[in-house]
């Protein structure tokens, strides 16, 4: 029965601590303030750099720390094997490719940086929908801050010379009712072409309102970017 246990409180042990979550405001550059959510790992330490992930959330609510509540149910659980730092800001005004957004998010990137161990060549950007389409234009104009791009269920009309320039990992369902598929693979498959380390997820059977079925397509990504950093 002891040994028994011992090897219960061993493997209990060597689980890692679970993540520390934070509500935060931010004051971006033009004096206003900005929502956003905080995870970091229960086993942080200084001395340890971690991957940092800035997560964009999709359109719609509006309530304060929308951000933070996609972080939780579908980030987190999609990237736990970077054991990030992680951020989920609450969109100022109406998208992430709107100059003051991104003014913003760069803002509170850099910011984490400064407050946090955070290794250089691991930030990640990803999003869904509304946060898919501000994923593309953060990634294609930050290439020198960002080193991987998840995008889910996102649109872009970023000039294709601009897109993947880093590691990009790209999902879409066929069956996404208000972001179509195609150009999602058009895109995807012309960049392969042009030798741009991208890397194309077609899902199926998923409706664009079913975010949650994202979750292993989401897992994969994170494995496929940990990959290229460790290249």
């Amino acid at each position: 029965m002891m040994p028994t246990l011992l090897l219960a409180l061993a493997a209990l042990l060597a689980q890692p601590a679970a993540p520390r979550f934070e509500q935060r405001t931010f004051t971006s550059p033009d004096g206003s303030m900005m929502r956003y959510g905080l995870s970091v790992p229960g086993d942080y330490n200084a001395s340890r750099p971690r991957p940092l992930v800035l997560v964009l959330h999709p359109g719609g609510g509006g309530s304060p720390y929308y951000g933070a509540g996609f972080m939780r149910s579908i980030f987190l659980p999609g990237l736990r094997d970077l054991a990030p730092i992680m951020i989920a800001p609450d969109v100022p005004g109406r998208a992430w490719t709107e100059p003051r957004a991104e003014q913003a998010v760069m803002a509170l990137v850099a910011a984490m940086i400064g407050e946090f161990a955070v290794d250089r060549q691991r930030i990640l950007v990803a999003g869904f929908s509304l946060g898919g389409a501000g994923t593309w234009h953060l990634s294609a104009r930050h290439a020198d801050r960002f080193t991987a791009a998840i995008v889910m269920a996102g649109r872009t009309e970023e000039p294709l010379a601009a897109l993947a320039r880093i590691p990009t990992y790209v999902i879409h369902s066929r069956n996404d009712e208000v972001v179509p598929f195609g150009q999602a693979e058009e895109r995807a498959r012309a960049l392969e072409k042009m030798g741009r380390p991208v890397r194309f997820d077609a899902l199926s059977g998923v409706s664009h309102y079913e975010m949650g079925s994202y979750v292993d397509a989401l897992a994969r990504g994170g494995r496929w970017v940990s990959d290229r950093w460790g290249r």
